[in-house]
């Protein structure tokens, strides 16, 4: 491959909204990628904590293959066999109560889904959200994300419906709360943020302060649920019941989709015409999304990644210095690394390893569920020899 001239094209006729590195890949298979440069690299971002399966994944291809060859799109006009047997099994899987399933293509798709399911139920309109918080880019998802960097010169288009609260800060979340609060919305583990958990006390008492003041709490799982964080959602580890649950990422395994899970009772509020979506819930996106779930369980991955993280964390915290911190849950961990944060990335990167930096000094680790423990041993080994050249 030309990497000038995919450069040239690039620049030329692609919009220069992002902040790529100069790396093109072949293919891949399980947590390798492999590069046009002939060189194999581990890969411990997994597009940003979606590739659930890795690359490649047997069971995945198998169902894009099967069902692309009998039906790809038909719209929501019509009854979809794929959706049903879908929401069926994340039914199965979710916190109790939780039955109902609504999809979409994104996890911006479903937070603009959740925050207009709350305001359309409670008929108020103020909703909470953290700051650092990140829950997409379309309007009222972008004024929900409490991070001014994300919303500059895009003021016009959102409304002033939220108020922001210290993350962990019971008193500043308690004084934010009136009787005009529609919903709380809450990442049990900012990604975007830094790779920052809830207290258990913040999470426990943002789900009694919603029911003391008949919100919703909408919990956003677009990152760390499907298995992310050695469970199967992020709010399980805190033993709270969401009203709302917002899914994307790791729930189609690459292929695009998006997800609502609520209460049959809530779910009546967004009767026809309140909201839909052209492609949302597609035979195709349904079917790969079913063997994604079908396989993480299959494979034991779930309690798989509450192991492999734990022990990387312990291998983490035996190598950092004591100005930097590790944190996080399962396979959905965050070193902070001060100023030493890109340079950790590059040096991986020199020895085949990709990682994500993240709210600007946090490396990001957030590989496939599947990765082997050789690979995780590998990214300790570097880890350790950039600590010794610093």
């Amino acid at each position: 491959m030309d990497m000038q001239e995919l450069l040239r094209k690039d620049s030329t006729h692609l919009f220069q909204n992002y902040g790529r590195q100069d790396l093109v890949f072949t293919h891949g298979e399980a947590e390798f990628l492999y590069g046009a440069d002939g060189r194999e690299y581990i890969d411990l971002v997994a597009g940003i904590a979606v590739n659930s399966l890795g690359h490649s994944h047997p069971a995945m291809t198998a169902a894009i293959c099967d069902q692309a060859s009998r039906l790809v799109h038909v719209s929501n006009l019509y009854r979809i066999k794929e959706q049903a047997d879908l929401a069926e099994a994340l039914a199965a899987i979710s916190p109790a109560g939780l039955d109902k399933a609504l999809f979409v293509n994104s996890g911006a798709e479903a937070n603009e889904a959740a925050l207009k399911l709350a305001v359309r139920n409670t008929g108020r309109s103020k909703v909470i959200a953290v700051d650092n918080s990140f829950h997409g880019r379309t309007a009222a998802a972008l004024k929900a994300t409490a991070q001014p960097k994300y919303q500059e010169g895009f003021g016009c288009l959102m409304g002033d419906f939220a108020r922001y609260v210290e993350l962990n800060d019971i008193e500043s979340l308690k004084a934010a709360f009136d009787q005009d609060t529609a919903a709380m919305m809450i990442e049990p583990i900012q990604g975007e943020g830094g790779v920052r958990p809830c207290t258990m006390e913040f999470f426990r008492t943002a789900r009694d302060l919603c029911d003391d003041h008949g919100a919703l709490l909408i919990c956003d799982e677009v990152q760390t649920g499907v298995g992310r964080t050695g469970k199967w959602f992020g709010c399980d580890h805190y033993g709270v019941e969401p009203d709302v649950m917002c899914l994307a990422k790791g729930l189609g395994g690459g292929f695009p989709i998006g997800c609502i899970m609520s209460t049959e009772e809530l779910s009546r509020t967004l009767a026809p015409g309140t909201h839909g979506t052209t492609f949302g819930g597609s035979p195709l996106a349904s079917a790969v999304a079913l063997s994604v779930i079908n396989t993480i369980s299959s494979e034991g991955l779930v309690p798989a990644a509450m192991d492999k993280g734990g022990k990387l964390m312990e291998g983490i915290r035996g190598m950092i210095a004591e100005d930097m911190e590790v944190r996080g849950m399962g396979l959905m961990i965050g070193i902070g690394m001060g100023d030493k944060a890109k340079a950790l990335q590059e040096h991986c990167l020199n020895n085949g390893i990709l990682v994500n930096v993240c709210a600007g000094d946090v490396i990001r680790l957030v590989p496939p569920l599947v990765v082997g423990s050789k690979s995780l041993q590998c990214f300790l080994d570097t880890l350790g020899s950039f600590m010794e050249d610093i």
